[in-house]
């Protein structure tokens, strides 16, 4: 009896061709496990999905996955949801093998891209141990360096329509009346997250967290520094150099 969830007779054609023309294009490609750092507003968010689809990876959002095994109730995920129930830290060693499981899946089978995950050298060896019991590894560490003077003009200078979503800012991409949305003339607002003694306060701690990884990593010989300040064409080509 088939134990499948999904009947492939209920999926249209176009999708099953688009999929099977996605997997062919796929095989041919080596295989990658790639970790992305960088601080809010390096660009990571923008360049993931383009790394992902180039090279045929999954991307592993720690954060996402915990929901995830506890919406499904996964061993892994029923004591994440102890812990979280008691105010606890979910343990390294539960994220991590959430990451292990993750990476059993189809979409997985290229090689993945972790984001927000190791954020500690401990939890770095921790995923090494388990990558190395599969004979596999990290493959680049991608290290999108910026610094924080051009962070805080990029992040400080943004501005929304929050019924829209539309976003706007003050130097790259002004509206045509200051503080007013192009289409309605709302009003635009900032979010509580986008000013500088908050920037600050976040871009301490990543520096404060992060820089033991990317050091740990370094020793490696894996790590790559892109120029994150750069346009978004001008990081992606950077990229695609780097992992050629």
């Amino acid at each position: 009896m088939a134990t499948n969830s999904m009947n492939l007779e209920d999926v249209p054609s176009e999708s099953l061709m688009s999929e099977l023309l996605r997997r062919m294009k796929c095989a041919s490609k080596p295989d990658k496990r790639l970790i992305l750092i960088g601080p809010p507003g390096s660009g990571k968010g923008t360049q993931s999905p383009i790394i992902k689809d180039e090279y045929c990876l999954c991307h592993l959002a720690t954060g996402d996955m915990l929901r995830a095994a506890v919406a499904a109730k996964t061993p892994l995920g029923i004591k994440a949801k102890e812990a979280m129930d008691k105010g606890e830290l979910v343990s390294d060693e539960l994220v991590v093998g959430i990451i292990d499981e993750a990476m059993k899946k189809p979409s997985c089978k290229k090689g993945f891209i972790l984001d927000g995950f190791p954020r500690t050298v401990g939890q770095a060896q921790k995923l090494d141990d388990m990558l190395e019991k599969q004979g596999v590894k990290i493959d680049k560490v991608l290290d999108f360096a910026i610094d924080d003077a051009v962070l805080e003009e990029r992040i400080t200078g943004r501005w929304i329509h929050p019924a829209s979503g539309r976003t706007y800012h003050t130097k790259f991409a002004p509206p045509k009346v200051p503080g007013l949305d192009d289409v309605t003339g709302e009003p635009l607002v900032q979010r509580k997250d986008d000013t500088a003694a908050v920037l600050k306060s976040r871009l301490d701690a990543f520096h404060k967290q992060t820089q033991p990884v990317i050091d740990y990593y370094s020793e490696k010989g894996i790590v790559a520094k892109l120029h994150a300040e750069k346009p978004q064409k001008e990081v992606t080509d950077e990229v695609k150099k780097v992992l050629s």
